[in-house]
């Protein structure tokens, strides 16, 4: 491995290490979520400020793989027999109208020559970064209130369907032959849940428990498997490889047991949140072109703009179409949760400069108001439900404010 190749790991360890620190320091001032502080890190040991850390091919192969892991783990945490019925079904009427709000204004920018594709910004704004929120959401104890199906639901669907949309839309030059690529696709990942899901052996699951903890760690590396297959599958396929990331998070999931499914998921979020998904968000900061904003500050509008268009496109939707399902303090904080963005936005503006489909300003800014979406609406959620009563099945239990964590284990989310 060359010099500087290490020497970049070990800053950008330093900074996986120093951005939960940093959170928890500033927690007693303002709420920052590890994810931020991971993107301003990187950026500031990147070429744009110190540029005393460079991107490689081992660099951008991690982030990479943080990626694919943070697409897994938002396929785990889904259950889907907790959304299934009225959750899941507002959460695809809501998502149908935010696609209609999202193409309107993104026809308006391309029309005034501040766009170049009203794909690239519409799919961008219809994103939810469900990976980000989940552990927000679960240690704050929403999950478990009756909140928790419809913010399951509703970022679900506004992970999946980008995720499809990129697949079919961005990544192939032959929509019509993607589709067909999907469905094979679709029909390998049912197959795969088909397998995990018929009933096993008492042998095979005495194997499975008894390695769960020994140096084996076999339901972990057979997971690690499940996600190497279905994203080799989806590339083999032209597909983009969130893709079958997000599938095997739902597969793995839907194959573990109940009392499994904590000591699985602690073991999971170990390898993604402790090691791969901050090089991920890092390394994005890495990326970051903040020449583009720096070279014409009359462009700064952008930010905000696109941060307020979030809100618009996914908030009000819910506002709008969950009135009979939830109380107004808790659509109003499902509405910010659902306007909160940043992991998918990352990917399509990516492939958006490959591709020459998004202007460099517009990469910057869409990023940069997904960094401040998820500063500020996450905490702005919690505090609309801070103080109140969230009902659950059972009845309406008190919320916990300091349960909150501002980032998952080690991180945290596109």
């Amino acid at each position: 491995m060359e010099e500087e190749t290490i020497t970049t790991l070990v800053l950008v360890s330093l900074a996986a290490v120093t951005a939960p620190l940093l959170a928890e320091w500033l927690v007693r001032r303002v709420r920052v979520p590890g994810v931020v502080i991971e993107i301003v890190l990187g950026i500031l040991i990147g070429p744009q400020l110190l540029d005393i850390a460079h991107r490689d091919h081992v660099v951008d192969g991690l982030a990479e793989l943080g990626l694919t892991f943070l697409m897994f783990l938002a396929g785990y945490e889904i259950e889907l027999h907790t959304i299934k019925g009225r959750p899941l079904n507002l959460a695809l009427v809501s998502w149908g109208f935010s696609l209609i709000l999202a193409f309107s204004f993104a026809y308006t920018l391309v029309a005034n020559g501040s766009a170049l594709s009203i794909l690239l910004i519409g799919l961008c704004l219809t994103t939810t970064a469900v990976g980000t929120l989940l552990p927000i959401v679960r240690d704050a104890g929403l999950l478990q209130s009756r909140l928790g199906p419809y913010f399951i639901g509703a970022g679900t669907i506004g992970e999946f369907g980008p995720i499809v949309a990129i697949a079919v839309l961005l990544t192939g030059d032959e929509p019509i032959k993607t589709i067909v690529f999907l469905c094979a696709f679709m029909l390998v990942a049912a197959a795969a849940a088909a397998i995990t899901l018929r009933a096993h052996p008492p042998q095979w699951i005495r194997l499975l428990r008894k390695h769960l903890n020994s140096s084996a760690q076999l339901p972990v590396r057979i997971a690690v498997l499940l996600v190497v297959v279905l994203v080799w599958v989806a590339s083999q396929l032209g597909l983009d490889a969130l893709l079958g990331a997000f599938a095997a998070g739902l597969i793995v999931r839907l194959s573990t047991s109940s009392s499994e499914h904590d000591p699985v998921r602690i073991k999971l979020e170990a390898i993604g949140f402790g090691f791969l998904i901050p090089i991920f968000f890092i390394v994005s900061g890495m990326r970051f072109d903040l020449a583009a904003l720096r070279s014409d500050p009359t462009q700064i509008i952008r930010v905000p703009m696109f941060l307020l268009a979030f809100f618009m496109v996914r908030g009000i939707p819910v506002m709008l179409l969950y009135q009979k399902d939830l109380s107004d303090a808790a659509r109003s904080a499902l509405a910010l949760l659902a306007s909160t963005q940043l992991p998918l936005i990352v990917v399509i503006v990516t492939i958006g400069l490959e591709t020459g489909r998004v202007l460099p300003v517009n990469a910057t800014a869409l990023i940069t108001a997904g960094m401040l979406s998820v500063l500020l609406y996450p905490s702005l959620a919690l505090v609309k439900m801070r103080g109140g009563r969230a009902e659950t099945v059972d009845g309406p239990v008190e919320f916990e404010p300091d349960r909150v964590a501002d980032q998952p284990a080690a991180t945290s989310v596109d």
